[in-house]
């Protein structure tokens, strides 16, 4: 195991190494928050794509694939059409706001009434979703090291929260693109192959399993629409996802980069049920179908292979924890704290609202890596994050985008009403049950709904504003000159 130590050992001190580097070039607000808006599609394309595939989409994904075969890729399935459905009818009218927060945007849209309550929901989504990958890394380094769950979660989580904390999103895209590189080359270029030749080939896979492992829609009917309610339309408003997309260089950057990302999606969604369904080959009995990721890598590949894989994994893990962790700052700093506290100070300099988010991405980072330790189910922490956003979220996010009627009045209620469904319903159904997202999300469409066409129009003065930022006619921020 001496050579698997060194990789991952290697690969973790380069993640901090980033991080320094990035601290030189997030010297303003914009560059820390969000690389300038200036990335290229080579590295726009990446960092999405690492972004969307975390933890969840890898162990949780080869999982799936172990339990019920192919369809086990619906879930990161759903993911991928949700990215190429916001890089397509969204994405560039989403960069051209240049804001830095899904709740800036309602503010623009509805007339500065929305943003502290939606404020509230997003931070408690982006809070859940990185302690769901925080707590991913216990099982990583457990089959590493043989380390204490809490010491693996400290230990992962504080390296995620320096390098955020240095450089902020430079200092994450740079680890993100070679996170990228890593969880391509470790899962789909060396262990999709290696599990399927370990299990004999798809004909041996086949003679060994139930057809049903080989069905597409195995799975279920019902999960499957479950998985795009929540997953694909989760992707369209996601705080986390709206951040990277702040990021692009271009329209042009915004909508093909997203759409290469989505489609990698697929393909990653696909290969991670296919060693799924070769482990069950190799190991039919598992305690648990989670346990399949790290046993077929623990027991089937070669040193240094194995290390590269695990490291793989690790890079799944930190581009979404790094990516949720930023986005809890920024939504507590920007929309909750900065409109609690009253305006912003005139004074303030764009080096003190750098160190006012750094102190920001601390704190939360130290919240996510206490609440990782208290809690231990990665799927249900998971579920509730996506129901709050979809449920809460949804529909004034997609309304102020599609329907000119809304009304500020409308996407308040139908966020608290929204929100406030979603958690009784999954306190009297329970948590993993599909009716608080079924229910929760038709009520927030019915109040959205009934509340606007019940309120006064919104100014048309502030529809005036709200098209010529989504048109790009509005003067933009200044773009720092790079150092």
């Amino acid at each position: 195991m001496a050579v698997d130590y060194a990789v991952i050992v290697v690969y973790l001190a380069g993640m901090l190494a980033m991080g320094w580097w990035g601290m030189r070039r997030a010297r303003s607000k914009s560059e820390f928050l969000v690389a300038g808006r200036r990335l290229g599609p080579a590295m726009y394309s990446g960092t999405m794509a690492a972004i969307v595939l975390g933890g969840a989409s890898t162990i949780g994904g080869v999982g799936l694939g172990y339990q019920y075969g192919l369809s086990g890729a619906w879930m990161v399935f759903t993911i991928g059409l949700g990215l190429l459905a916001l890089s397509v009818f969204f994405s560039a009218r989403i960069a051209r706001l240049k804001v830095y927060t899904v709740s800036e945007m309602l503010d623009l849209r509805y007339g500065g009434r929305a943003g502290v309550i939606s404020g509230v929901v997003m931070w408690a989504y982006t809070l859940m979703l990185a302690v769901t990958s925080t707590i991913a890394y216990a099982t990583i380094f457990d089959v590493l090291f043989d380390m204490n769950r809490t010491v693996a979660i400290i230990l992962g989580g504080s390296i995620v929260v320096a390098y955020s904390t240095l450089g902020g999103m430079w200092s994450i895209t740079l680890t993100d693109m070679v996170q990228f590189v890593v969880k391509t080359i470790g899962v789909l270029l060396l262990l999709l192959p290696i599990a399927v030749v370990k299990a004999g080939g798809f004909s041996e896979m086949k003679a060994k399993l139930p057809t049903e492992y080989f069905d597409p829609l195995g799975i279920g009917g019902e999960t499957i629409f479950t998985y795009v309610l929540i997953y694909t339309f989760g992707m369209l408003i996601g705080q986390d996802i709206w951040q990277r997309v702040f990021t692009a260089g271009s329209d042009r950057t915004a909508k093909w980069g997203g759409t290469v990302a989505g489609t990698y999606c697929l393909v990653y969604a696909v290969a991670g049920a296919v060693i799924g369904t070769a482990a069950k080959v190799l190991y039919p009995d598992l305690g648990s179908p989670d346990d399949a990721f790290a046993t077929i890598v623990k027991d089937e590949l070669p040193v240094g292979v194995r290390g590269l894989v695990l490291a793989a994994a690790l890079a799944a893990v930190m581009s979404t924890s790094s990516g949720a962790l930023i986005a809890c700052a920024t939504v507590a700093n920007n929309d909750i704290w900065s409109k609690l506290r009253g305006a912003v100070r005139r004074d303030e300099t764009e080096k003190d609202e750098v160190r006012d988010n750094r102190l920001f991405i601390l704190v939360m980072g130290v919240a996510v890596i206490v609440t990782a330790i208290a809690l231990n189910n990665v799927v249900e922490a998971l579920t509730v994050a996506y129901n709050l956003l979809v449920g809460g979220l949804l529909v004034p996010i997609l309304g102020g985008l599609l329907w000119r009627r809304g009304t500020a009045q409308g996407a308040l209620a139908s966020v608290v009403v929204g929100g406030l469904a979603v958690v009784g319903l999954m306190a009297g159904y329970g948590i993993l049950a599909n009716e608080p997202i079924y229910y929760g999300l038709l009520s927030s469409l019915v109040v959205y709904v009934v509340v606007s066409l019940a309120t006064p129009a919104t100014d048309a003065a502030v529809l005036d504003a709200w098209r010529e930022r989504l048109s790009g006619r509005a003067v933009p921020e200044p773009v720092p000159v790079s150092r």
